[in-house]
């Protein structure tokens, strides 16, 4: 007996393949994966038991099973979140054919025009060993983060951007959010990541800097306080000690 297979079933094994890598791809190496073993040992056990007919393990985990999803969405709920903000972000298929996107293809994150005034102020801060954390975002204004801050809404320049950070400036601990041809906030909080994979030498600037970049689309931006190195993130991946030169081909291209 030969099964017949359809074409919408291969691209039904393949759209379930590319949601459950990039669901991978999110928890790795964070608490969340090791959450996702133990609820997979959990179904196995639970297999065995309805197999070898084990009546009074069988109705404890029937019922545990039965309230199981609604565990889920309560355990998971932040990473729920991140993967549809991310998918939401990433895939908008309206966004791809905006005339204004078409004409300025940065529109809804920062200007092209103020890509090398930021990448001079990061020079600079880099050179003086001068800690910062600088958010562009992308399709998503981020607002749930600007909150956290203090909202200044001031134009793009290299100078402000150089003087909040400034240790003795009240506003320099925290992240800044640009958006389009605007500084939007100052001292905003960021989510910290829990990515086991991070050398132990990073602090918490770059886990929310890379906590940022797993839970929307936005780049980031980080300048280490201790070495003066520039990083940058996007995508939840992070690029350590880069020149300001590649800051600057990596924000022209993204």
């Amino acid at each position: 007996m030969f099964f017949e297979i359809r074409l919408v079933d291969i691209f039904d094994i393949f759209l379930m393949a590319f949601l459950l890598f990039q669901g991978y791809k999110m928890i790795k190496g964070t608490v969340t994966f090791t959450i996702f073993i133990g609820l997979f040992s959990f179904l196995g056990v639970w297999l065995l038991v309805k197999a070898l007919n084990m009546k009074l393990l069988g109705a404890v985990f029937d019922n545990l099973i039965s309230v199981g999803v609604i565990a889920i969405i309560v355990l998971f709920q932040e990473e729920i979140r991140k993967f549809l903000i991310v998918i939401g972000s990433r895939y908008n298929f309206n966004h791809l054919f905006n005339l204004e996107n078409i004409i300025e293809k940065n529109k809804g994150g920062m200007l092209k025009i103020y890509i090398k005034t930021v990448v001079q102020a990061c020079s600079n801060l880099s050179k003086s060993k001068t800690g910062a954390l600088i958010i562009i975002t992308k399709q998503s204004d981020l607002p749930d983060i600007v909150k956290t801050g203090e909202t200044i809404n001031a134009t793009i320049n290299s100078s402000l951007i150089e003087s909040v950070f400034f240790k003795n400036n009240p506003l320099h601990d925290g992240a800044m959010i640009i958006s389009g041809n605007k500084v939007k906030a100052v001292r905003c909080i960021l989510p910290i990541s829990h990515n086991t994979d991070l050398p132990k030498s990073l602090g918490l600037r770059h886990r929310a800097g890379l906590g940022m970049a797993q839970g929307s689309d936005a780049q980031v931006i980080i300048v280490s306080e201790e070495t003066g190195k520039i990083s940058f993130a996007q995508g939840g991946k992070l690029v350590i000690d880069i020149t300001p030169e590649k800051l600057f081909e990596l924000l022209k291209i993204a």
